[in-house]
């Protein structure tokens, strides 16, 4: 049995989601139509980093962690930190409406 969010953390878990798979995409799938849940197994971690985090770094480590340990790719910090800003933008304005 999963979790029920309100509406507003719902659309922001949504938007990760997005986000992971079009932006972040460390191995590039969906450049190639690859799966849509090819990131869930990471989506609820970066969820809940987004919930908490004010700074983009906390998310952007865990991101260049994964992309290193779980999938042996080299590294890309800017890119994860590009990305976690874009997460915690869209935390602000589906959550804080800012």
């Amino acid at each position: 049995m999963g979790i029920k969010l309100p509406p507003d953390q719902l659309a922001l878990y949504k938007r990760i989601d997005e986000i992971l798979y079009h932006d972040w995409d460390p191995i590039g799938v969906s450049g190639l139509g690859g799966p849509a849940d090819e990131y869930y197994g990471y989506l609820p971690q970066v969820f809940k980093r987004a919930l908490y985090a004010d700074d983009p770094q906390e998310i952007a480590e865990y991101l260049t962690w994964v992309t290193v340990e779980r999938m042996g790719v080299s590294p890309a910090k800017e890119h994860d930190l590009k990305i976690a800003s874009q997460i915690l933008a869209s935390k602000r304005e589906l959550i804080h409406g800012k």
